[in-house]
């Protein structure tokens, strides 16, 4: 447990350097093309995923947050011994929140910086954290299937 905290600090503080480097060195709105079809572009965001409830204030999407944050661990908690993906999943979606929590409960809303595209059309632009958050998702589903394959019955968590 401690070794799994420790991963989910290690994941919200490269995020949070991350961020800061975006902040120092770029302005607001500013794109730095890296390949044709990726750009880094510092961008704001009020609202969770994609924006979504942009117009809750920071105070309960810090709640909010905080709460989600405080099931996953208790999913993880929960994990069985051999959903090591699941336990690994959990771990990022919880450093990944926590980066993003930062920086709403500190700025009121979270630096993004990643933007795929093409010359008609982009991808939402996100950041470190939220890739931690969606790999974690997929390893959590992932030990799911495996589970199911292996005919293994969910048991009551």
């Amino acid at each position: 447990m401690i070794v799994a905290g420790a991963i989910a600090l290690v994941c919200a503080v490269v995020d949070q350097i991350i961020k800061s480097l975006v902040v120092q060195n770029m302005a607001l709105y500013d794109q730095i093309d890296l390949l044709p079809f990726f750009a880094l572009y510092h961008t704001r965001n009020t609202g969770i995923a994609f924006s979504f409830l942009s117009g809750f204030s920071d105070t309960a999407m810090v709640v909010l947050t905080g709460a989600v944050m405080l099931f996953i661990g208790w999913l993880a908690v929960r994990a069985e011994h051999h959903q090591h993906l699941a336990r690994a999943g959990f771990v990022l979606i919880l450093g990944g929140a926590l980066g993003n929590i930062v920086d709403r409960a500190t700025l009121g809303y979270v630096i993004d910086y990643f933007l795929f595209h093409t010359p008609v059309w982009s991808f939402a632009v996100f950041n470190l954290a939220d890739v931690f958050i969606t790999v974690g998702a997929m390893f959590v589903i992932l030990q799911e299937f495996l589970d199911w394959r292996r005919g293994r019955p969910a048991t009551d968590r």
